[in-house]
């Protein structure tokens, strides 16, 4: 019997949500029952569970063309490639890794094998690409491990949905909507997070959350992309469709935002941060270490009577947590 009451409250919403509260007295149950609650919570799972296996860019072919999107997503492609070339241009990057390159050949030490690079570029795509290892703070790696691969998941689904699975007609398989929202949300839990909590301007400069600098431009049009992708969809998948070209609009606004800015925000910095890691290791390896001299080692006689470790040749090697002691939050 609590069954049955509870598909007629479903059948009830699913033809109107807006007479989900007069089905549910027309029962006879009062407004405290906690027949309510489960029903509403039936109902939100219900929706939930349509828009996430929803392909959101297959309604939008009633509309928009399916070219006219596959169009869009070409042209952000191109203004990525376009930002990071003038970026490349402007910051003199590439010469700067080039020059900085043959300068660590003629300061080498010893000469690296083809084997011996081939390990580096693999321990740097592990370390600093796969799993960010040299973030030592645990929360900052975790934001951004979601935040890096949402936004992967995230644009990859994007690009697979638009041009192999624009219209009703062509039916997606089922995960890679999943996968196209899990990204979003990956992409907000680990941005929101960073953004409210961790970065530095909060954490130990005492700023509020909503000041804005240049310097933001990534991460807001980042998290602005993803959330307003996720409402959209979700008003998509309950019908209503002021509300969902609304936030289509400003998805596509944001989007265009983020992908438009190359050249003024740090969306360049994720293709050279590989790069500039994987020559930090080479020239450790080949012994040229940027032309900076090695690291003291207070156990060998001949760096210790060194005149500039003079007032540390009788210190203790144990030399405290230091800086470590607590944490940056001195503003």
């Amino acid at each position: 019997m609590f069954r049955g009451k509870v598909d007629a409250v479903l059948r009830l919403a699913t033809v109107d949500k807006t007479i989900l509260y007069a089905g549910i007295k027309l029962f006879g149950f009062a407004a405290n029952n906690s027949l309510i609650i489960v029903c509403l919570h039936l109902v939100i799972f219900e929706e939930l569970g349509k828009m996430i296996m929803n392909n959101p860019f297959s309604e939008l072919s009633a509309f928009i063309p399916a070219f006219v999107m596959q169009v869009y997503v070409v042209a952000m492609f191109l203004l990525v490639i376009a930002g990071v070339v003038l970026d490349m241009i402007h910051k003199k990057s590439a010469q700067y890794f080039f020059e900085n390159a043959q300068k660590a050949q003629k300061s080498a030490k010893r000469t690296v094998s083809g084997a011996e690079k081939t390990s580096l570029l693999l321990k740097t795509i592990a370390n600093e690409v796969l799993t960010s290892a040299e973030l030592a703070n645990p929360r900052r790696r975790i934001s951004h491990l979601f935040t890096m691969y949402g936004f992967i998941t995230f644009i990859v689904t994007t690009a697979i949905l638009v041009f192999a699975y624009p219209t009703p007609a062509d039916q997606a398989p089922t995960i890679l909507p999943l996968l196209w929202h899990l990204g979003a949300l990956m992409l907000c839990v680990g941005g929101y997070w960073f953004w409210l909590f961790i970065r530095v301007d909060v954490s130990s400069e005492g700023h509020p959350w909503y000041r804005l600098v240049r310097a933001d431009l990534f991460i807001v049009s980042l998290l602005a992309t993803a959330t307003f992708a996720l409402i959209w969809s979700a008003f998509q998948a309950m019908g209503a469709s002021g509300l969902s070209i609304f936030f289509f609009a400003l998805f596509i606004l944001s989007g265009t935002v983020l992908f438009g800015t190359v050249l003024w925000s740090k969306f360049a910095h994720m293709f050279f941060k590989p790069a500039a890691a994987y020559q930090k290791r080479l020239t450790k390896a080949d012994g040229s270490r940027e032309n900076l001299p090695e690291l003291a080692d207070r156990t060998n006689p001949a760096d210790r009577d060194r005149h500039s470790m003079e007032l540390l040749k009788d210190a203790s090697l144990d030399m405290g947590l230091g800086i470590e002691r607590e944490a940056p939050r001195h503003y």
